[in-house]
């Protein structure tokens, strides 16, 4: 079967669990136990646990291979839900604060505004005119330009908190994402989207540095933010999309 197929049908399995399984997974749990309990004691009745003692070798060959299949998928599926990584990185916009509750402990590196130096005025002579002293040029002040609220894909995909886009320099910007929690996943990247779903035009801004936190997306320069009306969350390798956040 070509990548690309087993790429579709994956993600169809897991948007059959984000919309299916997990709105109820406490009833999916029950009835996986109640089937669990009624097939070992349905092998029991059966005497199949005689039969599996009289072939250890070829008992113990299947139960390898089933753990050595089942182990793995069920921590690549279960570990989003316990695998989270806190992630805090300064802002842009100096004296902004931490911009997560993760993150008032955590010591972030100061962002300090940019600040001239001036050179070395020459020695005024006893008859030297007097000169006009020097004005400094205006400095350019981060601030947010645009900004909107996470919102979650589904309920099994949750994305919370706030995006900000920062201009840093005179045309120059930063994604910056703070207050910030989303479901953990594979393949999982932080992109400005010109709808609040993924497209092929897209700009890739790099892979989710956390699912928790506050950080930075530097977007590159040139780039024409008017052309972007939201931030995505989008999982590459399922085509899920994770949360939008649009941009006003």
């Amino acid at each position: 079967m070509p990548a690309l197929a087993i790429t579709e049908e994956l993600g169809r399995l897991e948007t059959f669990f984000s919309d299916v399984i997990y709105p109820v997974w406490p009833l999916w749990l029950a009835l996986f136990a109640a089937g669990l309990v009624s097939a070992v004691i349905l092998s029991y009745r059966l005497g199949w646990h005689r039969i599996a003692l009289q072939h250890r070798l070829l008992t113990s060959v299947s139960m390898a291979l089933i753990l050595a299949i089942s182990v793995p998928v069920g921590w690549y599926t279960i570990s989003p839900l316990v695998d989270r990584d806190t992630v805090c990185e300064a802002s842009p916009i100096p004296g902004a604060g931490s911009g997560s509750d993760k993150c008032d402990d955590v010591a972030v590196a100061a962002t300090m505004p940019p600040s001239a130096t001036p050179a070395d005025a020459p020695a005024a002579s006893e008859t030297a005119a007097p000169t006009a002293e020097p004005t400094e040029a205006p400095t350019f002040e981060a601030a947010v330009v645009r900004q909107g609220e996470w919102v979650s894909g589904d309920d099994f995909h949750f994305a919370n908190g706030k995006a900000l886009l920062i201009e840093t320099e005179p045309g120059k910007y930063t994604l910056r994402v703070e207050e910030f929690s989303v479901r953990n996943g594979p393949d999982v990247f932080v992109l400005l989207s010109p709808s609040n779903g993924y497209q092929s035009d897209a700009l890739n801004l790099g892979g989710l540095k956390g699912t928790d936190g506050a950080f930075n997306y530097d977007i590159p320069a040139g780039a024409d933010i008017s052309l972007y009306k939201s931030a995505i969350i989008w999982c590459r390798q399922f085509d899920v999309l994770f949360g939008h956040a649009e941009l006003m």
